[in-house]
């Protein structure tokens, strides 16, 4: 049973990750346009549907199966898994952060620039790596 939750974890780390760095590429382009401009109107079905179809199942997902792992395997002790686990909490809180950004965006009340987006782009993707590197070195 292991490997299966062990699989299920990584599905939902794709699919978590993969809307984690898609929704602020599609802030850019939204950033860019004029309020209540029909080209933002439909960013901004798209950018609800990524969040609550895509990037919130995938986060509840990974933290269920990552969770569950930890305990099955007494993993829960060893220092790379709480590194881990704090990058985990780091990117759950870019997860709220980017929720924010999109009820902003929907209100029409967005002020920061594409650039700005650009640059938090950037921040799943440093996690990301981070998390990666501790889950297959194990350094510590």
């Amino acid at each position: 049973m292991y490997l299966w939750i062990k699989a299920a974890h990584i599905v939902s780390l794709i699919a978590w990750m993969a809307a984690m760095l898609y929704l602020p590429r599609l802030f850019v382009y939204h950033a860019a346009l004029p309020a209540g401009s029909p080209q933002g109107e439909t960013f901004k079905v798209m950018e609800r549907r990524l969040a609550k179809a895509i990037m919130l199942p995938g986060m509840i997902a990974t933290w269920v199966f990552g969770l569950t792992l930890a305990v099955m395997s007494g993993a829960y002790t060893q220092g790379w898994l709480h590194a881990k686990f704090a990058l985990v909490l780091a990117m759950s809180g870019i997860h709220g952060w980017l929720s924010r950004l999109l009820k902003d965006f929907a209100a029409d009340r967005n002020t920061r620039s594409p650039k700005f987006y650009r640059v938090l782009n950037e921040v799943p993707t440093v996690l990301m790596i981070g998390i990666v590197i501790l889950a297959v070195v194990k350094p510590f």
